[in-house]
């Protein structure tokens, strides 16, 4: 079975490459962004890499608190 969209570099990412990318497929190929989110979202299931979440450039480390303020400790 083959694959219906143009890839970002001109070919298929190896699955290393494809879960860091944060995008797959080339952006000119799109009209708006629903649908590119919902063929990059079929690529990687194409490609049997996980899908992308919302969140997924927020750091899962904790962040100090702001110079100044204080945190309350129970």
């Amino acid at each position: 079975m083959g694959f219906k969209y143009k890839w970002k570099n001109g070919s298929m990412p190896s699955r290393d490459q494809a879960a860091r990318s944060q995008y797959l497929l080339d952006q000119q190929q799109f009209h708006n962004e629903q649908d590119r989110n919902l063929a990059e979202e079929h690529a990687r299931k194409h490609l049997g890499v996980p899908t992308r979440i919302p969140d997924d450039e927020r750091s899962i480390l904790p962040q100090a608190a702001p110079n100044g303020s204080e945190v309350n400790q129970l």
